[in-house]
């Protein structure tokens, strides 16, 4: 404890110091921002006010919109006042709160999409026997287990890293505190960590793919026995959004974290973990609303709603 008294607050470098690109980059952020926070609360509003979408999917998919919420909001905050008031500097507790809270939910969202892939499995492989396979008890058990999984993985993952000693320098080579940009500031033994570092994230991402890859293994056995074309599409429709959330999410989760500590490069992670920690959390209401026939349905349903209450209004 006494190394870590030594470091009191930490100086974030950020995305880049050119003044011409600040205010254009701060502008980019907040759309995006306001994109992510708007898209995933309407869709978490959506599915709480139609009825239609009261089901275990809708569930698993408005927990996921309030997961990415929450981790790109310990983010981009952050990343958006040192573009327009160049304050760059966290505090030693804060930096450990945002990376408990960037990677306790983003784990949280690999175990979501895990119990994601089981539920569409049981939709498409089981479909007559979906409602005693799917319960409100199973359901509750998955939502839970996700949620306590991440958690339990961001407090390994600060305590692995603030248990080094933090003496090299103050200055983060990154836009917040992830967690290879403050293993970097380590002048003590870090292979030990390195390794948890990478065995954890293996486990975690691997045992979630795991049942992914083997939930649509079955969902594609059951596709090929369908005679219908039809079956083929309805089957098809159910499962294509939440392969694309899965593919963009792992593409950059793997490559960014299943790697040696000595293959980082800074500037090249500031990049991925632009996509990861604020695209992405904006990608996924798009993917639902633009590939899923229910949201669309429910979403016009609400629009229709909302221009008769104002034209009754007016």
């Amino acid at each position: 404890m006494e190394n870590h008294t030594e470091v009191t607050e930490f100086i974030l470098v950020g995305l880049t110091n050119v003044p011409e690109l600040q205010i254009p980059l701060f502008i980019l952020f907040t759309v995006i921002y306001l994109f992510t926070v708007i898209g995933n609360l309407g869709m978490i509003g959506l599915i709480l006010l139609d009825s239609r979408l009261h089901t275990p999917m809708y569930r698993f998919l408005s927990n996921l919109s309030l997961v990415d919420c929450v981790y790109s909001s310990s983010v981009t905050p952050k990343v958006m006042t040192g573009f327009l008031v160049r304050d760059n500097v966290i505090s030693y507790n804060a930096c450990a709160m945002q990376m408990f809270f960037f990677v306790g939910f983003a784990t949280v969202e690999n175990f979501l999409l895990a119990s994601m892939a089981y539920d569409r499995y049981a939709a498409v492989c089981r479909p007559l026997h979906y409602t005693t396979t799917m319960t409100a008890r199973v359901y509750t058990c998955l939502a839970i287990g996700s949620y306590v999984g991440g958690f339990l993985v961001g407090c390994i993952h600060v305590g692995d890293v603030f248990s080094l000693s933090l003496c090299k320098s103050n200055m983060i080579q990154h836009f917040f505190c992830d967690v290879p940009a403050l293993m970097a500031l380590s002048c003590s033994d870090k292979h030990i960590n390195e390794m948890a570092l990478i065995y954890m994230s293996t486990f975690t991402v691997f045992f979630a793919l795991l049942v992914i890859l083997i939930s649509y293994m079955f969902i594609f056995l059951t596709i090929l026995k369908m005679h219908s074309t039809q079956g083929h599409r309805k089957a098809l429709s159910t499962c294509a959004s939440h392969l694309t959330t899965v593919s963009i999410f792992y593409g950059a989760v793997i490559f960014m974290y299943l790697q040696p500590g000595s293959s980082h490069s800074m500037d090249t992670d500031k990049m991925a973990s632009v996509f990861y920690s604020i695209v992405v959390p904006m990608l996924n209401p798009v993917v639902y609303s633009l590939r899923n026939k229910e949201v669309r349905s429910a979403f016009k349903k609400a629009v229709e709603k909302a221009k008769l209450s104002l034209g009754f209004e007016f």
